[in-house]
């Protein structure tokens, strides 16, 4: 029962913490790492302990699909150099400078131990930063490449987690069986999500239940993860590949009245993992400070020299690829690429302040091993949590309060190419929907047409107000909706709009599709 009373009052606490956030307008994170620090000196709170091999799965596997399903592969496409520079170079520059730090202040540190520190700090996690750069008008670019990073940046981070835990834990692995090792998991881990992601939509529209289909896509994300663990793959990379796979294939395959729900169940979902990832780092705390004895302040010593190298390291690589592709630009022009503004100074430095670590970094420090396999303790476990926590708080802290102000200070601003879209799509889809009830004469027909031809001319006028929700309901109305629907389907496939414009024209003829149904029940 008492356990029952802390898990409510916890859930209630992070609900008001994230409330607050949003009030001050800050990212969430930032409050629930904070509650995370004050936990750790309530008195007589409970102490859970965590099983370390369920923590990435538990943590990971369900933001990564939540994240992976709103990624827009064309915009990767067209910033596939700065995203790619970020999730190999940046990763790499900051898992090899805290690897140096570690190594430097604490000289009995193996290497293995040491990259696998830098790996665990070196994801930054965009929950954060998007929380903050959506409430401002940020160019659509800076926006696009921070949220592709988060998604594989994971997995590259990850993967070299991995093998520098292997390696200590095994006392030492050569280059030679790593490079092979690296392929399989990269190559096996992608054929296997892409497979797993196919396999699964044969069967998903067999589902007609809501609660099933959403019992379902939660054991299926956690049993995908774990297989492909079981087999020696990186559960993360699959996942992704199997999360974006199905976010491409089934646009439109789904009807509204499953979709709806389903979506509000996994952003709760997501809130409450990134809740209790900072409540059990917090309940952890405590009986570190106190094992560290005289220990403690030189290890928080080292923390926060970890914080400082993981932030400066983000900014020395981004800094200097902007600075060489400006110069690029300056001599060779810029092609813009589906209105996207060029790369300038002034996003330069918002994309190196947005490094704001978060549940992955958690997840990945809860997640060391305990013991060696001979049973002697993993080697400067309790070191490795104390920074993971201590750069993921001073990121959240220092860079998430700040980050407004210093976009709003840059002067940067926005064209609204999502806009733009937005409103080429609605003309698209509202003329589909209007030539789907052409030929019936009925009068609620001649009624639907009159309504999408408004719809459309507002539109093109430029008007914001160019949905149809209040559209006469009907079988005429399903009809004309799914004609809609498979228009923009057409649009996101053939590049002509994105994911971010697909999304908000899916929200809107999800309403009417549900207004039409609730008049006529199928």
């Amino acid at each position: 029962m008492e356990t029952l009373q802390w898990i409510i009052a916890l859930l209630l606490g992070a609900a008001l913490l994230a409330a607050l956030a949003r009030r001050v307008g800050a990212p969430y994170p930032t409050f629930l790492a904070i509650g995370g620090v004050c936990l750790a000196f309530v008195p007589h709170a409970p102490t859970w302990t965590l099983d370390p091999h369920l923590a990435l799965t538990l943590f990971v596997a369900p933001v990564l699909v939540d994240a992976a399903y709103d990624t827009s592969l064309r915009d990767l496409r067209d910033n596939w150099l700065p995203v790619g520079g970020l999730v190999i170079a940046a990763v790499g520059t900051t898992t090899i400078a805290v690897a140096l730090t570690a190594r430097y202040m604490v000289p009995d540190m193996s290497w293995a131990v040491a990259i696998a520190l830098g790996a665990i700090v070196a994801p930054p996690d965009a929950a954060a930063a998007t929380a903050v750069v959506r409430q401002v008008n940020l160019p659509h670019r800076i926006l696009k490449i921070l949220e592709g990073e988060s998604l594989l940046n994971d997995a590259t981070a990850l993967l070299v987690y991995r093998l520098a835990i292997i390696a200590a834990t095994a006392g030492s692995v050569s280059a030679s069986s790593i490079a092979p090792m690296f392929l399989f998991v990269v190559i096996g881990s992608c054929l296997a999500g892409h497979f797993l992601a196919r396999l699964f939509m044969r069967f998903a529209d067999l589902i007609t239940d809501m609660p099933t289909a959403i019992i379902c896509q939660f054991s299926i994300t956690f049993g995908v993860w774990i297989a492909a663990e079981e087999v020696g793959l990186s559960g993360i990379l699959t996942i992704v590949v199997y999360a974006m796979t199905i976010a491409q294939r089934s646009s439109g395959k789904m009807p509204a009245r499953m979709r709806v729900p389903i979506f509000a169940v996994w952003e709760t979902v997501v809130f409450i993992l990134n809740a209790f990832a900072f409540v059990l780092i917090g309940l952890q705390l405590r009986p570190i400070w106190e094992r560290l004895g005289d220990s403690r302040w030189e290890y928080l010593t080292i923390a926060l020299a970890v914080l400082a190298v993981t932030i400066l390291a983000r900014f020395a690589w981004v800094m200097s690829y902007n600075t060489v592709i400006r110069a690029r630009i300056a001599k060779r022009g810029f092609r813009s690429r589906h209105g996207m503004a060029p790369p300038t100074r002034e996003g330069g430095i918002v994309i190196s302040w947005a490094g704001m670590r978060g549940i992955v970094t958690l997840a990945a420090a809860f997640a060391i091993p305990e013991k060696l396999p001979g049973g002697d303790p993993f080697p400067y476990r309790d070191l490795i949590l104390l920074s993971a926590f201590v750069v993921v708080l001073g990121t959240l802290v220092v860079q998430g309060l700040t980050l407004k102000p210093l976009i709003r200070w840059m002067g940067l601003r926005d064209d609204d190419p999502v806009g733009r879209e937005v409103r080429q799509a609605r003309i698209a889809a509202y003329r589909a929907a209007h030539d789907a009830v052409e030929d019936d004469g009925s009068l609620n027909a001649k009624l639907l047409r009159k309504e999408y031809a408004a719809a459309v001319e507002l539109c093109e006028a430029g008007s914001e107000n160019g949905e149809a929700r209040a559209l006469p309901a009907g079988p005429l109305r399903l009809r004309a909706v799914a004609a809609a629907r498979d228009r923009i389907v057409a649009l996101r496939r053939g590049g002509t709009i994105g994911d971010d414009a697909y999304h908000i024209l899916e929200e809107e003829l999800d309403w009417a599709e549900l207004s039409a149904s609730a008049s006529h029940p199928t």
